[in-house]
C-alpha cells in the first residue's frame, strides 16, 4: 500500500477525517453545523465540513455514502461519487438527500460521508470511424441476462 500526504485545514471543532478500521478504504467526513438540521423526505441539503484539501498532481478525492447511515436513516449522498480535483482548494462540502419517508435529522459532527482518495489517470480520446467488435456489442443495461 502507498500513502501519500495530503494538507488539510481542518475549520471545524470535528477531529481531522480518519480511517475506521485498518482495512477502510474511506476516511470518515463529518458535518460541521452550527445547530442540528432538519432533512424533511426527499429534501436535499449541501452540508459544510469545514474541511479544506490540497491533494497531490494526478489524485482525486471522492466523496461517497455511509452505509450505516443509508440504511438506518434513509440519507445518502447525491452527486455520487461526488469528485473534488487536485486543484480545487474550497471548503469540502456533501449534499446529502433524506430517501426515507420521516423528516431525519443531522447533528454537528456526525458522520455523513466518506472521502476515499484515488490515483486519476488522463485520456487521450482518438477520434475513429468505428469501433472494434465485442461479443456484447451495442447491448445496454440487463443486455446479458445473468442473473
Amino acid at each position: 500500500m502507498h500513502i501519500i500526504s495530503v494538507n488539510i485545514i481542518n475549520q471545524s471543532s470535528n477531529e481531522l477525517p480518519a480511517y475506521a478500521t485498518e482495512g477502510a478504504a474511506g476516511m470518515d467526513i463529518r458535518a460541521n453545523l452550527q445547530q442540528t438540521v432538519t432533512l424533511k423526505p426527499l429534501e436535499r441539503m449541501l452540508v459544510p465540513t469545514g474541511l479544506f484539501i490540497e491533494l497531490p498532481e494526478g489524485f482525486e478525492a471522492q466523496l461517497r455514502p455511509r452505509s450505516g447511515l443509508a440504511l438506518k436513516q434513509g440519507i445518502t449522498c447525491l452527486n455520487s461519487p461526488g469528485t473534488i480535483d487536485s486543484d480545487y482548494r474550497g471548503e469540502i462540502n456533501i449534499i446529502l438527500i433524506n430517501l426515507s419517508n420521516e423528516t431525519q435529522l443531522v447533528h454537528h459532527g456526525e458522520r455523513i460521508a466518506q472521502m476515499v482518495i484515488g490515483r486519476v489517470e488522463k485520456a487521450s480520446l482518438v477520434l475513429v470511424r468505428e469501433l472494434n467488435t465485442t461479443q456484447r456489442g451495442k447491448g445496454g443495461f440487463g443486455h446479458t441476462g445473468k442473473k
